[in-house]
């Protein structure tokens, strides 16, 4: 369980205003001390997280963050950066200490909860502390705990795992591409930003997707695929490349082959595939002077061969000019104000969890700003785009022949 990526956990976030009791509440659930505990109000800065199993929900990341009555310029900040962190939530925690603001929460707290549907608890801290007689007063959807004493906390974890979202666990990534026995080939190059002795985390995913669904990987570096493919009994069913190699492996592999990329296939695990294939069009339409936004969802020390920072500014640079401005955002943030970009590129979002991921897509496409993501991109500019969709597209038109002859 403590080896379970943070992306694929449920995130469970705290919100309330400043000394309502969230750190201790996350300490009781977590059995340990987690978070900073303190009389003093606004103790907690920024957002504090947690991963650990909870049953019976089982893998959790557990967000700890500042109150939302924080106060002056520094306060507003971390209000900020507690609203940022509701993009990330599968289930919500209102957490409050006293009767009178049950169901009268932050009016931006309730209105975004409202807007993104997303599910939610109340909880009322420091019953220890009642006069009791007040305790008939909650209603029947209320929590009333005691972090001190632990009363009420299983009642919270058998509520969370109520109100956890069924199907909070990402899509399959490529194993209902293929059938049962059937042979996928994974390209994959030596990537200089992977720990030494390991696989980049979206490959890794993918090999355990296809075992899962009963069929074979074979793992090749791009500079041993064509002797791969001519050494096997029968052609692979399905390639699935590194975007960086895209060109060379398309080269190699014949043309009646699938082929996609990892970064493709997230476009569908993590966000919205139609959204996604939809801000191509924007690409033709991009202006030399264009400013573009380039969204990397985790941080990382960039190197001269970096993706985001360096290769896919060269390949759009190469057909519209040094003209282009191009700003980048990386982890948590993310700007509030849209509107002043042609084209958002996002990262596959492997780190963060498809709700992060949907929530920014959501919120570009309520400001009518394109996004795409880095392999699709990368497939256009280098004229292999129509092939690279087409295992997700053919399965979209197998799926809905199905459903229309009744099957």
């Amino acid at each position: 369980m403590q080896e379970t990526p943070k992306g694929n956990r449920v995130h469970i976030v705290f919100v309330g205003r400043r000394n309502v009791g969230k750190s201790s509440l996350i300490n009781a659930l977590a059995g340990q001390e987690v978070a900073l505990v303190s009389s003093v109000p606004g103790t907690t800065t920024d957002p504090v997280a947690k991963a650990m199993e909870l049953l019976p929900v089982g893998p959790v990341l557990l967000i700890d963050t500042a109150g939302v009555d924080d106060v002056g310029d520094l306060g507003q900040e971390r209000v900020r950066r507690t609203t940022q962190m509701l993009e990330k939530a599968d289930l919500v925690v209102l957490v409050t200490d006293t009767l009178d603001e049950l169901g009268k929460w932050d009016a931006s707290i309730s209105q975004y909860i409202a807007r993104q549907k997303l599910p939610y608890i109340e909880v009322l801290t420091k019953v220890d502390t009642w006069d009791h007689s007040g305790k008939a007063q909650l209603p029947s959807s209320v929590l009333a705990v005691s972090s001190h004493s632990g009363a009420g906390i299983g009642k919270l974890k058998d509520r969370i795992a109520q109100a956890a979202p069924k199907d909070c666990e990402e899509p399959t990534i490529a194993g209902d591409l293929l059938s049962p026995g059937e042979t996928a080939v994974l390209v994959v190059p030596v990537d200089k930003q992977a720990p030494k002795g390991r696989l980049i985390l979206p490959q890794v995913q993918t090999i355990r997707d296809l075992l899962d669904h009963g069929c074979q990987a074979l793992v090749v570096r791009d500079t041993e695929l064509e002797s791969a493919l001519a050494t096997m009994p029968v052609e692979p069913q399905l390639v699935i490349t590194d975007s960086q190699v895209f060109h060379q492996v398309a080269q190699i592999v014949p043309s009646h082959v699938p082929l996609t990329s990892f970064s493709i296939l997230f476009a569908r695990y993590k966000g919205d595939l139609d959204l996604l294939i939809d801000g191509i069009s924007a690409l033709a339409q991009l202006q030399p002077k264009d400013r573009v936004l380039i969204a990397e969802a985790c941080t990382h020390r960039p190197t001269n061969e970096d993706i985001g920072r360096v290769k896919i500014p060269a390949l759009l640079r190469k057909r519209l000019g040094n003209g282009l401005e191009f700003e980048w955002a990386a982890g948590n943030d993310f700007p509030v104000d849209l509107s002043r970009y042609a084209l958002v590129v996002h990262c596959g979002g492997c780190m963060v969890n498809r709700q992060t991921v949907l929530a920014r897509l959501k919120r570009l496409s309520q400001a009518r700003v394109p996004v795409v993501n880095y392999g699709m991109l990368i497939a256009h500019e280098t004229g292999i785009l129509s092939r690279a969709l087409q295992p997700l597209l053919r399965l979209r038109s197998v799926s809905t022949s199905h459903c229309e002859s009744g099957l």
